[in-house]
């Protein structure tokens, strides 16, 4: 009986979350050979968990608060922590007792690194590093954080996931890390994205007043995030197609929004841009099924989780041709240099105007979410960690 430890620190909300939520799915979906045990920082993690699970209870104390920030300021070596200073902090040896053959860290934890016990450890991405331009990972000490995370992580844990061989490559050349130690555990569309009603479908449209026909990008105000450049591509398409609409979802409080917001006022675009705000999760595969495509001209990656929302319900896409996305999409979507206002509106206009072209992206993509969903994302898992407990 091997013993499979899962790290949920991630609160509820967010990437992050959802990503932890796919983990924990997968892994309570082992073979009845693996022993499963949860280490749960919020306690909303409770009213998930089965009852065959064994539950360890990790604690935001202040002490433990105060004595890693001590230990991250006076920069003294990781291996002296691990050895000596790490029984000081209660979660770490609340880690250790639980004997686990291997410790799943889905959310970026500091217990990958600080706790000395077997982890596999994620990094979501490196775009600090590939995409430093953008202030929301490199100023007010972003990017030197990330760093030092992902360095550490990338040293000490048993092994790390990545989303892609894009992701393992960059990996690897940042940090020197042995290739041996990386595993490519490609992104799934979260939970509720497969478990959705199409019967509320109407009345979550009818509530948000939504357009008959509209383009989708749920993303929040980022300025990676690349709204400004969807919105020039969009103003161009409307000069054609006065009745052409864009649905933006997303929380206001990022560096982005007031451009993108004074932007659309600035074109003259106030109806034919709609801005839900916050939109919860249970409402939004409604908006994928009433889309015309997801439009996503992100500038980071590697790979990126809404076009597999997309594709699980339908939804056509285009996004951007960078890193490993178009490896992610395959045939299933339209392609596009994110810097160029002519190459997003190019697919915009086919789009809109194309509906043979958009059943057969629609089909595309329900085909790839069915060739990669739940049940192979838990068998590549499986065999992650059955080479790392071997």
């Amino acid at each position: 009986m091997k013993k499979i430890g899962v790290l949920l620190s991630a609160s509820p909300g967010g990437g992050a979350f959802q990503y932890t939520q796919a983990m924990l799915n997968a892994v309570l979906a082992f073979p009845p050979e693996y022993e499963i045990t949860a280490a749960v920082g919020d306690p909303l993690w409770l009213e998930v968990l089965p009852e065959r699970v064994k539950i360890v209870r990790l604690e935001d104390t202040k002490f433990n608060r105060a004595l890693n920030k001590l230990w991250h300021i006076t920069r003294l070596p990781q291996s002296l922590w691990r050895r000596t200073v790490a029984r000081l902090d209660s979660n770490v040896r609340t880690l250790q007792s639980a004997n686990c053959d291997l410790w799943i860290c889905p959310n970026h934890d500091r217990f990958a690194f600080r706790a000395p016990i077997p982890a596999l450890g994620t990094v979501h991405d490196l775009m600090h590093r590939y995409e430093r331009r953008f202030p929301e990972v490199s100023a007010n000490g972003e990017f030197e954080a990330r760093e030092f995370h992902f360095g550490e992580t990338s040293r000490w844990a048993k092994g790390v996931l990545v989303d892609s061989q894009v992701g393992k490559d960059q990996l690897v050349e940042s940090y020197n890390v042995d290739p041996g130690k990386v595993f490519v555990l490609p992104y799934i569309a979260p939970a509720y994205i497969y478990d959705s009603d199409p019967a509320r479908d109407e009345e979550i449209r009818q509530r948000y007043e939504l357009p008959k026909k509209f383009f989708f990008y749920p993303a929040q105000f980022y300025r990676h995030k690349n709204h400004v450049g969807l919105i020039d591509a969009f103003a161009r398409l409307r000069e054609s197609h006065p009745d052409v609409r864009l649905v933006l979802v997303g929380t206001k409080e990022r560096n982005g929004f007031e451009e993108v917001q004074e932007q659309v006022k600035r074109l003259g675009l106030e109806d034919n841009v709609l801005f839900l705000g916050y939109v919860p999760d249970e409402d939004m595969p409604a908006l994928y099924r009433s889309a015309r495509a997801l439009v996503m001209p992100t500038y980071f990656g590697p790979t990126n989780i809404p076009q597999l929302e997309a594709f699980a319900l339908g939804c056509p896409v285009a996004t951007s041709r960078i890193y490993g996305i178009p490896a992610q999409v395959g045939d299933a979507a339209l392609l596009f240099d994110p810097a160029s206002v002519t190459e997003i509106y190019a697919c915009l206009r086919r789009l809109w105007t194309d509906d043979a072209l958009c059943a057969k992206l629609a089909d595309r993509g329900r085909q790839r979410a069915a060739d990669w969903g739940p049940p192979q994302f838990r068998d590549r898992l499986v065999k992650i960690v059955e080479e790392l407990t071997a």
